[in-house]
């Protein structure tokens, strides 16, 4: 089958690892599912894999892709949740010790098929195309947790988004107001800044700026490069909840600041199965619909990685069979 995929680790050119060909068809083990793939996202994951992040070196060649979207062998039209846990494991799937995401352990969704475990393949909302639906399953899913399951916000609060043009970024700012929160957030460039607004921030600034006001919750994935400004943006009590450091780790915890202004630092990683559920209910319910920066068919997918490394975003790049 045709398939994008990390031949090696290759951590200071991750470019270099990126092959684009024919891969051995899946076996599909018992109690998996065979997805024909619709369509794919690409994540800033990608790139750690190809960096070899997160990934033994035993495990290349890895076929690259956490999200999708596809039919089943049956012609049910699914979205793939990329967290796969121990069959052993209750409760909270992001908690488990031996959980992996596609790409990580199995094959993932930049190729003709994927398989995943049957609980894995949630069904399709008519009104989401499939290459909505492939944006689901990492960015809107880590937006989804950190805002509503992690943050504490109540509608009417104020939340902030630092770097509002990635995927997850993106998310934030459309579920945010949606769920009426006062949205602000930051951006590097009038044009991302014009995105963020584009897609219902109240308000947007540059990196850095200082705010009218101290806000509820700052919404973290770039780290060391905003990190500091993000603590400084708090009010007493707020809480900002991290899921990414994509600039790097910050330099400094402001540990004085912390703990004078009883702050809290929450962690977010991904989401569960019933969390996406929730979230594909959400969005259908209020016509919310990712938005899709780039649009690209599955063999030029090194034109998408090279933007996503290049910092050269405006929501999701999305690849389509």
């Amino acid at each position: 089958m045709f398939a994008v995929y990390a031949a090696e680790p290759s951590p200071q050119d991750p470019l270099a690892a990126l092959r684009v060909g024919e891969r051995p068809d899946p076996e599909v083990p018992e109690g998996w599912v065979r997805v024909r793939i619709s369509a794919a996202s690409l994540n800033m994951h990608d790139l750690w894999t190809l960096r070899g992040v997160g990934i033994k070196a035993e495990r290349f060649p890895m076929i690259l892709g956490c999200d999708g979207a596809g039919v089943l062998d049956d012609g049910t039209e699914v979205v793939l949740h990329s967290v796969i846990g121990d069959p052993a494991w209750t409760g909270d799937e992001t908690l488990d010790p031996k959980r992996t995401l596609l790409t990580e352990k199995y094959q993932g969704t930049f190729a003709d098929y994927a398989v995943v475990p049957a609980r894995n393949a949630l069904p399709k909302p008519a009104g989401l195309s499939f290459a909505e639906a492939a944006c689901m399953g990492t960015a809107w899913l880590t937006a989804y947790r950190m805002l509503f399951v992690k943050s504490g916000l109540r509608p009417g609060q104020t939340m902030l988004v630092q770097g509002a043009s990635g995927g997850v970024a993106t998310a934030l700012v459309q579920l945010g107001r949606a769920a009426g929160f006062r949205v602000w957030a930051t951006g590097r460039t009038e044009r991302k800044r014009a995105l963020a607004e584009s897609l219902g921030a109240h308000a947007t600034f540059e990196s850095g700026a200082r705010l009218p006001e101290r806000v509820d919750a700052v919404f973290e994935t770039v780290g060391k490069a905003t990190w500091s400004h993000s603590m400084k943006s708090l009010k007493p009590g707020g809480v900002v909840v991290i899921s990414g450091a994509t600039s790097g780790d910050a330099t400094a915890a402001e540990l004085q600041r912390l703990f004078f202004l009883q702050l809290r630092v929450v962690g977010s990683t991904m989401g569960t199965r019933e969390e996406l559920a929730d979230l594909l209910s959400f969005c259908d319910l209020n016509g919310l619909r990712p938005r899709i920066g780039r649009e690209l068919p599955l063999e030029r997918a090194e034109e998408g990685l090279r933007a996503m490394l290049d910092g050269d975003t405006a929501g999701k790049i999305v690849f389509t069979r």
